[in-house]
C-alpha cells in the first residue's frame, strides 16, 4: 500500500482541509487527542446485513469509512487504525428478497439464521456465505484494507459470551430504554434477547425471563414448552438495536457511519451501549441513494444498481468518485449517472498533479485513491468517455474493438491497447453502455427548414479541410455556421441540437470539433450527406 496521504506536506494543510472525510477524522482527534490509550488502533467499523444481494450502497460505506480512516491517518502522522467490515449473517430471514433465484426453497427456512438456509444459487454452503462472498471479493478487488468479521462466528466460537452475560445483567436497563419506543403490540412479546430454538433453528422473537446472567441462562417457552436455555456459544442473538451496541462495546468501536434510516435507532443503540458500560461511536449519518424514480434503494428489491452492474458500463474509481461526493445529500443513484461520473472522475484527476497540497486534499480523486493504497495516476486520456460513448453510437451497436481502436488511432499518434490500457477498458464500458442503452433508443430525424442548407455549408466546408485538420479548426466552423443570419439560428443550442439529432441520433450529444476529428472528416461528410437525403 502507499503512503500517499502520510506524505508530510499533507499534514498541516489537513489540519483545516474542509474536505468531509478531515472534518469526520477531527471527531476522533476530539475524542482521544493523544491517541486512543495504551497504543491500541482506532477502530472504525461497517456493517452488513447479508439478507439480500450486496448493491452499491453497502460497498459505499466501506469506501467512505476508509477514506475517514485514512484522513485521520493524515491528520495524526500515522496512528495505529484498523477496519472492521462485520456481517450480520446470524440474523434470522425475516422475507425472501426479489432478486434471487428458488424463493421456495428460501421461504421454507424463514426465521433461520442466514449463515443455517441453503444458498440459492447453489454455490456456498450458505445464503450468507454466497453474500458475504460477493461483498469481499469487490472489497479485495477495490484494494481495501479491512479485517471481515462474521457475527456467526463471533457467537458460535463464544467471543461474546461475556458481552451476552452482560447484556442479560443489564436486560431491565435495555427495556427501560427500548419499550417506550415500540408499540403496544410489539413491547408486549419485546426481548432484548433472541433464543435460537433448539427444536426448530429458528431465531424466536418471545419473551424471555432472566434465570442467570452469570451463568448466560433464560428461560422461555419454545412449542408450548417452558425451556431453560444457554444463550451462550450460539444458544441466542441479540436484537439488532441491541447486538449493534453490544458490538460497539465488546470490540471497542471508535467509528461508524450509518444512513439517515438509522438516525433513531443510532441513539437507542448509543443509550444501551452506555447503559452496557461502554460509548457510542463517533460517526457520520449520511443520505440514501436513491433510484430513478427517486426510491430509497432496498436489498430486497434489487432496486438498486449491482457493483457488477455498474463496472459493465463505467471504471471502479468513477464509482469511488460518485460515493465521495456529498455524503450528506441524497443523490440518484441508476445506470444513466455513469458516463458522467466517468468524466468528471478523469476531469478532476487531470487537475490534480499540478495543485498546491490544501487543493489536492479537496479533490475527490485524492480520497479515492488513498483509499484504495495508491497513487493518483498521472495520465489524461487523449478522449472523454462521452465522445468515446459518441464514436461507438455511430458505429453502430456491431462494431468490433478493432474497428474502434482504428479511428482512435488516426486521432491519437500511435494509440492502442498496449499504449493506453485504461482507455482500452473504457472503450469496453462504451461498447456495453451503447449496446444496451444507446443504440435501442437513437433515432436520426430529418432536417427541417434551414437545417439543410446549414448541413451542406458544413459539409462543404469541411470539404476543404486536410484529413488532419485539429479539432478547433472544425470546431470554428461548426461556430460560424451555427452564428451565421443565413440560417436563423436563435442560439448556438439550436445548432448544435440541430446537429446531434440528424447525424447522431440524440438530443445531446459532445463537442462537434472534437467528434469529428476523432470520427474523421470524410466519415463526418456520409454522415451529413444520409441526413440530406
Amino acid at each position: 500500500m502507499t503512503d500517499l496521504h502520510l506524505h508530510p506536506s499533507l499534514r498541516e494543510p489537513a489540519q483545516t482541509s474542509k474536505a468531509w472525510p478531515f472534518e469526520e477524522a477531527r471527531k476522533l482527534i476530539k475524542r482521544y487527542p493523544d491517541g486512543k490509550p495504551g497504543g491500541a488502533p482506532v477502530l472504525f467499523e461497517t456493517g452488513y446485513g447479508p439478507s439480500g444481494l450486496p448493491h452499491i450502497g453497502t460497498f459505499n460505506e466501506v469506501l467512505r469509512t476508509t477514506m475517514v480512516r485514512r484522513a485521520y491517518e493524515t491528520l495524526t502522522g500515522g496512528l495505529p487504525t484498523r477496519l472492521v467490515a462485520f456481517s450480520d449473517d446470524m440474523d434470522g430471514l425475516r422475507k425472501v428478497p426479489d432478486n434471487v433465484p428458488n424463493g421456495d426453497m428460501l421461504r421454507e427456512h424463514l426465521g433461520r439464521p442466514l449463515t443455517a438456509i441453503p444458498d440459492p444459487f447453489g454455490k456456498y454452503e450458505s445464503f450468507a456465505h454466497h453474500n458475504n462472498a460477493m461483498l469481499r471479493e469487490f472489497l479485495d478487488r477495490f484494494g481495501f484494507e479491512y479485517e471481515f468479521v462474521s457475527s456467526t462466528e463471533r457467537y458460535r466460537s463464544g467471543a461474546f459470551d461475556e458481552a451476552l452475560k452482560n447484556v442479560l445483567r443489564h436486560n431491565q436497563d435495555i427495556l427501560d430504554i427500548m419499550l417506550p419506543t415500540l408499540r403496544a403490540e410489539r413491547a408486549a412479546t419485546y426481548s432484548p434477547i433472541l433464543p435460537v430454538s433448539p427444536k426448530s433453528g429458528i431465531v424466536l422473537q418471545v419473551p424471555v425471563t432472566v434465570v442467570d446472567a452469570d451463568a448466560g441462562l433464560v428461560s422461555f417457552e419454545d412449542e408450548g414448552v417452558t425451556i431453560t436455555h444457554s444463550i451462550l456459544s450460539g444458544g441466542a442473538k441479540l436484537q439488532w438495536k441491541v447486538d449493534w451496541a453490544m458490538r460497539w462495546v465488546a470490540l471497542g468501536v471508535d467509528y461508524e457511519m450509518y444512513g439517515k434510516d438509522l438516525t433513531d435507532s443510532g441513539i437507542q443503540s448509543g443509550k444501551i451501549a452506555k447503559a452496557l458500560g461502554g460509548r457510542k461511536p463517533e460517526g457520520l449519518i449520511y443520505e440514501m441513494f436513491l433510484d430513478e424514480k427517486g426510491e430509497k434503494i432496498s436489498k430486497s428489491k434489487g432496486n438498486g444498481l449491482s457493483i457488477e452492474q455498474w463496472l459493465s458500463y463505467g471504471s471502479e474509481e468513477s464509482l469511488a468518485f460518485y460515493a465521495y461526493r456529498e455524503p450528506k445529500a441524497a443523490k440518484q443513484l441508476h445506470i444513466g449517472v455513469i458516463p458522467k461520473a466517468v468524466d468528471e472522475y478523469l476531469q478532476m484527476r487531470g487537475s490534480y498533479p499540478a495543485q498546491e497540497p490544501d487543493k489536492k486534499l479537496g479533490n475527490p480523486v485524492h480520497h479515492v485513491h488513498v483509499a484504495r493504497g495508491e497513487d493518483v495516476p498521472d495520465a489524461v486520456l487523449p478522449v472523454t468517455f462521452g465522445l468515446l460513448l459518441n464514436l461507438v453510437a455511430v458505429m453502430g451497436a456491431d462494431a468490433a474493438k478493432d474497428q474502434i481502436w482504428r479511428y482512435l488511432g488516426q486521432y491519437v499518434a500511435g494509440a492502442d491497447a498496449a499504449t493506453w490500457p485504461e482507455l482500452d477498458r473504457l472503450i469496453d464500458n462504451a461498447m456495453a453502455y451503447n449496446r444496451d442503452y444507446v443504440a435501442p433508443t437513437l433515432k436520426r430525424r430529418k432536417p427541417v427548414g434551414s437545417e439543410g442548407a446549414a448541413l451542406k455549408e458544413l459539409d462543404d466546408r469541411l470539404a476543404a479541410l486536410s484529413a488532419d485538420a485539429s479539432a478547433d479548426d472544425i470546431q470554428n466552423i461548426v461556430y460560424e455556421i451555427g452564428k451565421s443570419e443565413a440560417y436563423g439560428f436563435e442560439n448556438l443550442r439550436d445548432w448544435f441540437k440541430a446537429l446531434y439529432e440528424t447525424l447522431l441520433g440524440s438530443s445531446a450529444g459532445p463537442r462537434m470539433g472534437s467528434f469529428i476529428a476523432l470520427f474523421g472528416i470524410d466519415n463526418t461528410r456520409r454522415l451529413i450527406a444520409e441526413a440530406l437525403a
